[in-house]
């Protein structure tokens, strides 16, 4: 999906992970990660955002949840993390890194919020009032005012499958004076998911059918004399998309895969935002016309086309065929046959978190100081010694 914008755009990040694979620091099913383009890329957004007054919490499931790329990210202008769900809020906490929003896409399990509370968060959102009473408990307990977002979903909205949940306007209408009366907790906003996405047909960013949805929340918010001075408006938020947000009456943005360029937009288009990562294999086998590579890190949605393999100084490409529903991948098929041995470089959209692969991170590849910095697993633990 993105290998030939990264060939164009961030081709030192290929051929030194050609140099690991070949130097054997890395394995097969390896994402090699080039966390000075990651920095650059924030900045760029980050200046994007201030133009907008858009506030930025940043998301890295897709990287891994990687405390190391967390702080690059800090240190490039985005002080707060959005967490995917309640393991990437122990990592995050077990690495002394900020908070911004937790239980946007997950929320959390009972025996976590008093913990999480504790630690501190910007916002928590809810989906239904049962969820707020916990979290005012928790809070109560800890002896704090939470912050809290409130996730608006009616039922003819765009959902994607297992990410179902929030208020309908129906309850919200409905529970609004109860939550009101919750000690502990400040309602501050709503948001919605997904909230912006990218139009193939018109290679633009568009706000989703669920708009009409959140600014109909906002209109229940003002009848009940409820703050709304938060509408985080998620989903493709980069360079391109913040103007937007703002024009949909939003101020808060969650960057993820626009901080490694690798959104739908940038695998069509040229765009502020580089290609920060690629996905390392190697020829396992062949049989009959067609050759075999080490899987581990397929992303069913990532619209994984091709392969570029290196044979001394050759290169050549191959298509990568796609898996059916049934199969894991223990290896990924290609349309062509190779001697085994050979590295493989993919790069198209991911969820490393969802990966058993290696993260390798990489530093200096535009300073010519290349250097590997660091093998972690796909939830950021730190690899052992030896272990590749």
């Amino acid at each position: 999906m993105f290998l030939k914008e990264l060939e164009k755009q961030n081709p030192e990040l290929i051929d030194f992970a050609f140099k690991l694979h070949e130097t054997q620091q890395i394995l097969p099913d390896t994402y090699v990660v080039d966390l000075d383009m990651i920095h650059q890329n924030t900045e760029k957004i980050v200046e994007e955002a201030k133009k907008y007054d858009v506030e930025l919490l940043y998301m890295t499931k897709q990287l891994g949840r990687n405390p190391i790329v967390a702080k690059e990210i800090e240190s490039a202008g985005i002080e707060n993390a959005v967490v995917v769900d309640f393991r990437e809020a122990e990592v995050f906490m077990k690495n002394d890194l900020k908070l911004g929003n937790v239980g946007h896409l997950v929320q959390t399990p009972k025996s976590l919020l008093k913990k999480i509370v504790k630690y501190g968060t910007k916002y928590f959102t809810m989906y239904s009032l049962e969820n707020a009473i916990d979290l005012n408990k928790a809070a109560k307990e800890v002896g704090v005012t939470q912050k809290t977002i409130l996730k608006i979903q009616d039922i003819k909205d765009d959902i994607y499958p297992g990410q179902v949940g929030g208020f309908t306007l129906e309850e919200l209408d409905s529970q609004l004076e109860e939550l009101k009366q919750l000690s502990n907790i400040k309602i501050v906003g709503l948001t919605t998911f997904p909230a912006i996405l990218f139009d193939e047909e018109t290679g633009t960013y568009q706000p989703t059918s669920n708009m009409k949805t959140a600014n109909k929340a906002k209109i229940i918010f003002k009848k009940h004399d409820v703050d709304c001075s938060v509408m985080s408006l998620p989903s493709a938020t980069a360079t391109k998309s913040i103007k937007l947000i703002k024009e949909l009456g939003g101020n808060e943005g969650e960057p993820g895969h626009s901080l490694t360029g690798t959104t739908p937009m940038h695998a069509v288009k040229e765009l502020p935002e580089k290609p920060a990562y690629c996905y390392v294999s190697e020829i396992s086998h062949s049989y009959d016309k067609n050759s075999f590579i080490y899987g581990g890190g397929y992303y069913r949605r990532g619209h994984l086309k091709h392969a570029l393999i290196k044979d001394g100084e050759k290169r050549d490409y191959a298509e990568i065929l796609s898996l059916d529903n049934s199969s894991i991948d223990y290896y990924l098929e290609l349309n062509k046959k190779y001697k085994s041995g050979l590295p493989v470089i993919m790069c198209s959209r991911t969820q490393m978190f969802v990966t058993r692969s290696t993260i390798a991170l990489v530093k200096g590849l535009h300073s010519g100081n290349p250097e590997l910095i660091g093998l972690y697993d796909s939830q950021g633990r730190k690899l052992e010694e030896g272990v590749r």
